[in-house]
């Protein structure tokens, strides 16, 4: 399941060798996806860093009867429509990637998808943004989001990046963050049913038990791959919705946690600072 790309000696520069990354990164990518995880790979050597494959769960391989975590009827109760297969297996290989970072007895890591870009800053802007809300234990930054609306900044790392919560969502994304090892933990406990997307299910911090931020400003760009999901595409949740009328207990669900985002964005700072 694991394939590791150890930088130590693997790319020299002018001034000689570039020393490894502090922290790993695991790339969650689809055994077919042979370009996602090469452009990767030419970026972590560009840039020197280490990753760690995690051959993701293709969701069209697995049959409904065969799936892990799942209820049928409390996906639908939360969300108005049929899981899409490409949810399950993105929820799954996430999973698998948090197993394998505890397994590895590291403080923390960054888990990504194959469908964004390395840059150079994004190992010591991350890890400053677990320093900044260090106050907490063991938390999850999102370092990559869809949408910030009514974002509220909690701290300000030591690189200028504001860290901070939202009063509204959901955020879309779980495309890159920093997680701790502590929170990791916790993560595999309280996500392990599979009632919501993956990416919504994580940024839930008033219901996962986590800590749970978001950077301002993304600290990764989304590559062109972004396009071509591999998850599904509009028109496959449209087929999959119920009929409004048949969708009221989702209307209740997300009313009901639009009022604890909202509680549990305007407490952050007091909470922090305690």
């Amino acid at each position: 399941m694991l394939e590791r790309i150890d930088r130590t000696n693997a790319y020299v520069g002018i001034g000689g060798p570039v020393p490894a990354a502090p922290i790993l990164i695991y790339v969650i990518n689809l055994d077919r996806c042979i370009d996602r995880w090469e452009r990767m790979r030419n970026q972590a050597v560009h840039h020197g860093l280490n990753l760690v494959r995690i051959a993701a769960i293709d969701g069209q391989t697995v049959a409904d009867h065969e799936r892990i975590g799942f209820h049928p009827r409390s996906f639908y109760y939360h969300n108005g429509r049929k899981i899409l297969a490409g949810e399950y297996g993105c929820y799954r290989s996430h999973l698998m990637a948090l197993e394998a970072f505890v397994a590895s007895g590291d403080a923390m890591a960054i888990i990504m998808e194959d469908d964004v870009d390395l840059n150079d800053t994004l190992i010591p802007r991350a890890m400053a943004a677990v320093d900044a809300v260090s106050g907490t234990e063991g938390s999850v930054v999102k370092l990559a989001n869809h949408r910030k609306v009514g974002f509220r900044p909690v701290a300000t790392t030591a690189h200028g990046d504001v860290v901070g919560r939202c009063l509204h969502g959901p955020q879309g994304s779980a495309a890159c963050y920093i997680v701790t090892r502590p929170a990791a933990l916790t993560l595999l406990k309280t996500l392990n049913a599979i009632l919501l997307p993956y990416d919504v299910a994580l940024e839930r911090g008033w219901s996962t038990g986590v800590e749970t931020f978001s950077i301002e400003d993304n600290l990764v760009e989304f590559s062109p791959h972004r396009r071509d999901t591999t998850i599904g595409k509009r028109s496959h949740y449209r087929a999959a919705k119920r009929h409004f009328m048949l969708r009221m207990t989702t209307h209740w669900f997300r009313t009901h946690d639009q009022l604890r985002r909202w509680l549990y964005a305007t407490w952050a700072r007091h909470r922090i600072s305690l």
